[in-house]
């Protein structure tokens, strides 16, 4: 799983400096961070939409989607995935209920 990240991730910096006018990515970076949420926002509610309906195969489409839009506002916020995979890896061994008491607490 982690080499399809690290391919997309390479892909997803390569082309975020490419031509607006050829590149689908360049140019959600290129209309900037707003563009990229609602992109975000489009697809969680379609892959909401589509696990309601119980259309698997759906679900996998556009969860697909949300993943990679998701992946373009990390890249756009300077982020990386591994981050993100560290943070699943901390809260192994944690209860969830624990975890969101903790932040919780943070605020």
């Amino acid at each position: 799983m982690s080499d399809t990240l690290t391919r997309l991730t390479e892909i997803l910096a390569q082309r975020r400096q490419a031509d607006p006018e050829s590149s689908y990515v360049a140019s959600l970076h290129h209309k900037g961070l707003n563009k990229i949420l609602e992109k975000v926002g489009e697809e969680a509610f379609e892959t909401v939409i589509a696990a309601k309906d119980g259309d698997t195969d759906q679900v996998i489409y556009e969860t697909a989607d949300l993943w990679f839009h998701s992946m373009v506002m990390l890249s756009h916020l300077g982020l990386e995935p591994q981050q993100i995979l560290n943070e699943l890896d901390r809260r192994f061994g944690l209860s969830g209920h624990d975890e969101k008491a903790a932040r919780s607490q943070e605020k």
